[in-house]
């Protein structure tokens, strides 16, 4: 129960205070939720991935281990989305938007925070969750836009419209600059760790803005389906995944813990800027996130016990 007390009022009750305040403004003014959809996408998460990219110092060992751990984590829960997305019958563009809610989960706002408690500001645990974030943010916005442009535009023209966003050649400048070690002017670093700064914020507000327009009555089936995987069955699918690899220790404990994060709040935002049913992917944020209090408490109370 003290677990559960310290992430309500430490992680949760910041995030909800932030939505909060984007719901009460999108009721009063109605702001054009597209439009924070798309600073989103086009000028905040950029600046964050390059920020987090470059900054960031991690061995190749750990990384590689992360690596093979979220892919075949990311696989299994697409196959699993995909046979329940076909036994519910969910038309196209719906199956994506339930698929992305499986597989997309919110390793920064919640799980960075997350990660800094229970690890206690450990530098290495906190490596793991930069991973897990960055892996997450690339995965999203490439195969999770393509996946909801492919809807409308086809594939091949979804393929192309990814060499258009500007995620791509952030992620491709972190990376490569951190790797030459090349220094960054700070009239250019300043203002990309100012941006990065705000991504958090806004998404949320964001997210509140479109909880404000949700029709909570449909969908219900699909929500429900999309809770039980991404915060009861996904932890156990990494425990298995765990477990054959025989990983222990502190790693364990972290790539166990991030994987019971809530659904990613990217993933509403984008299926928002692609109109790809927007109301059921910010409901589904909406009620993992909430949820998550409870089931995130007992899989830190079981990564603690079991490593």
């Amino acid at each position: 129960m003290l677990e559960l007390g310290i992430i309500l009022k430490d992680i949760l009750l910041p995030i909800f205070v932030i939505m909060f305040i984007g719901y009460w403004m999108q009721m009063k003014f109605q702001l054009n939720v597209q439009t924070l959809a798309r600073l989103n996408i086009y000028f905040l998460v950029p600046a964050f991935i390059f920020v987090k990219l470059y900054s960031t110092k991690i061995s190749m060992n750990l990384f590689g281990q992360v690596f093979l751990f979220f892919i075949l984590y990311v696989v299994i829960l697409y196959i699993i989305s995909h046979f329940i997305g076909k036994m519910i019958r969910l038309e196209k563009g719906e199956k994506t938007t339930f698929s992305n809610s499986v597989m997309f989960f919110n390793s920064g706002n919640y799980g960075v925070p997350v990660n800094d408690l229970v690890f206690r500001s450990d530098p290495f645990a906190m490596s793991i969750q930069v991973i897990m974030l960055t892996l997450q943010n690339i995965f999203l916005f490439s195969y999770g836009i393509f996946s909801l442009q492919s809807v409308r535009v086809g594939k091949l023209q979804a393929a192309l419209g990814y060499f258009k966003m500007p995620v791509l050649y952030a992620m491709l400048a972190g990376v490569s600059l951190n790797y030459f070690d090349v220094a960054i002017p700070s009239f250019i670093w300043v203002p990309a760790n100012y941006v990065a700064d705000a991504m958090i914020a806004l998404a949320l507000f964001t997210l509140g803005a479109q909880v404000a327009q949700i029709k909570f009555t449909s969908a219900l089936s699909t929500l429900y389906y999309s809770l039980t995987i991404r915060l009861a069955i996904g932890p156990l699918i990494a425990l298995a995944i765990i477990y054959i690899f025989q990983v222990e220790g502190i790693v364990a404990q972290a790539l166990l813990i991030g994987s019971a994060m809530p659904t990613s709040v990217n993933s509403a935002v984008i299926a928002q800027e692609y109109d790809n049913h927007p109301d059921l992917a910010a409901q589904i944020v909406l009620f993992s996130t909430l949820i998550s209090a409870v089931t995130v408490s007992v899989v830190i109370f079981m990564a603690r016990l079991l490593f």
